[in-house]
């Protein structure tokens, strides 16, 4: 059996604070739908540990030439990340329906 990879996840505060939010607010109107989403998320991003490169690199990113930026998309949700020697970044946690250089945009304002 071939060795596989293996890449640390790591989270930033920024990714931990946005799924946070998302999982607060989903839980105010249903606890067990925030804790399945909760599950499901996590799972989906420490898969990435093995496959980091089954992610897609973000479209609006790519098209200005910034194709270091990946991004999972766990449904409505996309996961913005990066891969960097054998660590997988883990950068923000978006609404898939908002529109990306909007969120960036608000992202890099708030700084």
């Amino acid at each position: 059996m071939p060795e596989l990879h293996h890449y640390d996840v790591i989270w930033s505060e920024v990714a931990v604070s946005d799924l946070d939010q998302i999982v607060t607010f989903i839980a105010e109107r249903n606890p067990q739908n925030a804790i399945t989403l909760w599950r499901r998320i996590r799972l989906r991003i420490e898969s990435l540990s093995h496959a980091p490169f089954r992610s897609r690199l973000v479209p609006e990113l790519k098209v200005i030439g910034l194709d270091i930026y990946r991004e999972l998309i766990v449904e409505p949700y996309r996961v913005l990340l990066r891969v960097k020697s054998k660590k997988v970044l883990i950068l923000g946690v978006f609404d898939g329906r908002r529109d990306m250089e909007e969120v960036l945009f608000e992202r890099l304002t708030r700084l």
